[in-house]
């Protein structure tokens, strides 16, 4: 098993990793909106919290060498109202259309907007 540690996403909040890879899967932690780096939350918006949750989603996927194809994604909205907006942003990454889960949630930590997590397959 391999863990991901890259600064281009932010640390874990807790006691878990970015992500982890293990039989041909790599299986990352949900992504929120926080700055690499400083942990501060990045945006009050919808599609600002989802672009950062995206790119953190793609550096953790860079730093595998893979990227955003081959992949499964569980995406927590804190207010499904945001659907139409979350899913302009992630559109825009997630280009080939994966499979994906989408839930409202009732809350999510730090009170935020969004958060994602992937499974890929490993190249």
């Amino acid at each position: 098993m391999n863990y991901t540690n890259t600064p281009d996403a932010p640390a874990a909040i807790g006691p878990y990793s970015q992500a982890i890879s293990a039989n041909g899967f790599l299986f990352a932690s949900g992504q929120v909106p926080l700055m690499p780096g400083t942990g501060e939350i990045v945006g009050t918006t919808i599609e600002e919290q989802a672009e950062r949750a995206c790119q953190s989603i793609k550096a953790i996927l860079a730093a595998n060498g893979l990227g955003f194809e081959d992949i499964k994604t569980t995406c927590f909205l804190a207010n499904m109202e945001d659907f139409a907006a979350f899913n302009g942003v992630y559109g825009k990454y997630f280009t080939g259309k994966p499979a994906r889960s989408c839930v409202a949630v009732k809350e999510l930590p730090k009170k935020l907007l969004c958060e994602i997590e992937i499974i890929a397959v490993c190249k």
